[in-house]
């Protein structure tokens, strides 16, 4: 798909404008927790990072696997060009996500890393999909390239929902950001941090769209140039 000059320049002044607001509103609008301790409370302003990232990169994963089936119904090279954007987007939002939670889990944990539920099965991800770019490196033939892709993209992609539940289904010291802290694992927002936290993840999903619609746009130039070396016999 073609994405035209100028919505690729409002989509990024969007991008651009509400990421600068999202700063903002997490990092001086929004008030300080009151169910941690005093002593990390500045810290604890990394989750209005940190939880955008992550669901930024589930939210790649899953527009790499949808892509990925549409490859394999279709065929058509679009399909593909949009799963390997997405892909590298949600490697990119992943490990912004893991550099984030390890910045909080220092103060909060007294330590950069714990293998817990969520953080093991999150490295999963991460390594999986590196494995999808090994495996699409190794293959020459495009269309052979594309349907192995496509494949062990849908494939891939089960350990996403794995580790959204990983922190519902087993014991682990991973907080579950959006609910009321009723047990333990829990971490409880008030009104005015759940509207900035909205308004983060609002602002990195924006985000999210710019940077595919690019990577889409700069992935059909890619195929266009391949396309002409092969017809100029480079």
């Amino acid at each position: 798909m073609n994405f035209s000059r100028r919505l690729l320049q409002l989509l990024n002044i969007a991008a651009l404008i509400a990421i600068l607001v999202a700063v903002y509103v997490a990092l001086i609008q929004a008030p300080d927790a009151l169910n941690v301790d005093p002593a990390i409370r500045p810290a604890q302003r990394i989750i209005y990072f940190h939880v955008p990232s992550a669901w930024s990169s589930m939210l790649a994963f899953f527009v790499a696997f949808v892509a990925s089936i549409l490859y394999l119904i279709t065929t058509h090279i679009r399909w593909d060009i949009w799963a390997r954007s997405a892909s590298e987007l949600g490697i990119a939002f992943t490990v912004a996500a893991i550099i984030s939670g390890s910045l909080w889990a220092k103060p909060a944990w007294n330590t950069y890393w714990t293998w817990d539920p969520r953080l093991t099965t999150y490295t999963i991800v991460l390594l999986l999909y590196i494995a999808y770019f090994m495996l699409r490196g190794a293959i020459d033939e495009p269309g052979r390239r594309a349907r192995m892709a496509a494949v062990y993209g849908i494939f891939s992609f089960l350990s996403v929902p794995l580790t959204f539940m990983s922190i519902r289904w087993w014991n682990t010291i991973h907080p579950v950001i959006v609910e009321q802290p009723e047990g333990a694992g829990k971490f409880g927002l008030g009104p005015n941090m759940l509207t900035a936290f909205m308004i983060t993840n609002l602002a990195f999903i924006l985000v999210f769209a710019a940077l595919l619609a690019n990577r889409i746009a700069l992935g059909w130039l890619e195929e266009r140039t391949d396309a002409l070396k092969e017809q100029l016999n480079f």
